[in-house]
């Protein structure tokens, strides 16, 4: 089914989004709750209205956008992703889905096919800026603990509560959720994809991240006086752990696991000090419970066993926790057979990234398609897929819903 309404208005809503945080060596910068996240919601909304759709937002700052009036419809298609990146990311992770939303109205619009969508741009996916990930979709689906909000800080050193308050959001949040089944479109972010030579990925289940703060304490030393024998460095005990987590990654990566430190503060980190303190930032993740959960196990023995041999005290706390999800079998085989009916390689496949559609598998069946993406690069600049790309993700979503009607 090619697309017939919205090939260059896809175009010109990317050309619109290209300059919001655009960094001079390529890629952007949307912090969540940022200005740049803010234009960006702004953009879609605007753009929403002068093709003729509703839109509204929510108490949490999610947009939507609906080709039906309201009440007019007892069930909807929801199409959605998010529109805010990590720090120096892309344009297109995020960005495809809800501009896939948006297309596929256009499509149906133009073909006379009356389906009702509504399309969420959800704020605040990435933990780039308050470590919490999927805020948007799981403050909409009541899926997370409010602790963690009251806790989350900025990393300009604000709190979060007083982030939202700020602009008015988490007031009486409605969760009246009249959807019928939710669909995602989304880079793949990795390379099997282009790899395999092949056009699409029909998503089968969701890895979840388990995320901890390692906070180690040693002595911080003059470099030169302090000899090898009495030193407590932090660094060197962090170094140690660093490849004790990807072991523990390691031997679970054949049940899909994986394992990474992915931040590491060094103080005073200076060049003839002995670090004295060291904080890491850890994610273990992955589609199968028991799996993470004897990486938890063995990261957990390793950082006990290593900081008492190094005679490092140590405070690990938990940060983030979900639960891997299995998608609709129904309405992945569904996608599944439209990608075959489009002429599409394709193939299904689990997502070891976490998505705003992890939280919709308890609200209604739920599905995801996934395109590639140049040299499965994702959360950098270099990060790039091809319009035709996204317009085969958008066919295949078309077809199925053509083919229901």
């Amino acid at each position: 089914m090619e697309l017939i309404a919205s090939k260059e208005k896809l175009r010109e809503l990317f050309a619109k989004f290209a300059p919001v945080g655009a960094l001079e060596g390529g890629g952007n910068t949307r912090l969540a709750y940022g200005p740049e996240e803010d234009e960006m919601h702004r953009i879609f909304t605007e753009t929403a209205r002068s093709l003729g759709y509703r839109t509204w937002a929510d108490d949490i700052g999610n947009s939507y956008a609906a080709n039906f009036a309201e009440g007019a419809a007892d069930k909807s298609t929801v199409i959605a992703s998010h529109l805010d990146s990590v720090i120096e990311g892309g344009p297109y992770d995020g960005p495809v889905g809800v501009a896939a939303g948006l297309m596929v109205m256009e499509e149906l619009k133009a073909r006379g096919i009356e389906v009702p969508i509504t399309v969420i741009a959800f704020r605040c996916e990435e933990s780039a800026n308050f470590k919490l990930a999927t805020l948007g979709s799981e403050l909409l689906t009541n899926q997370i603990d409010m602790k963690l909000v009251e806790k989350a800080v900025g990393r300009d050193g604000t709190p979060l509560p007083e982030v939202l308050k700020k602009r008015g959001y988490l007031g009486d949040i409605k969760r009246d959720l009249p959807y019928k089944e939710y669909i995602e479109l989304h880079i793949e972010q990795a390379r099997v994809l282009e790899a395999a030579g092949e056009d699409v990925g029909i998503v089968t289940a969701i890895a979840a991240a388990h995320r901890f703060t390692l906070h180690l304490s040693g002595m911080a030393d003059h470099s030169g006086a302090t000899p090898m024998s009495i030193r407590r460095d932090a660094l060197t005990c962090a170094a140690e752990i660093i490849l004790a987590i990807e072991n523990a990654g390691r031997r679970e990566s054949g049940n899909s696991s994986v394992a990474t430190v992915g931040v590491v503060e060094n103080r005073p980190n200076i060049i003839n000090a002995v670090p004295g303190k060291v904080t890491l930032q850890i994610d273990i993740r992955g589609i199968d419970a028991d799996s993470i959960a004897r990486v938890e196990t063995e990261v957990k023995t390793r950082i006990e066993g290593i900081c008492k041999a190094r005679n490092i005290d140590y405070e690990l706390i938990g940060v983030d926790s979900k639960t891997p999800v299995t998608l609709d079998p129904r309405l992945v085989d569904d996608l599944y057979q439209s990608a075959v009916r489009e002429g599409l390689k394709c193939r299904k496949m689990p997502s070891g990234a976490g998505h705003d559609a992890m939280m919709f598998p308890k609200v209604c069946p739920t599905a995801m398609v996934f395109i590639p993406c140049k040299d499965g690069i994702s959360h950098n600049v270099k990060e790039h897929t091809e319009f035709e790309q996204m317009e085969n993700g958008i066919r295949v979503i078309l077809g199925y819903l053509a083919e229901k009607k």
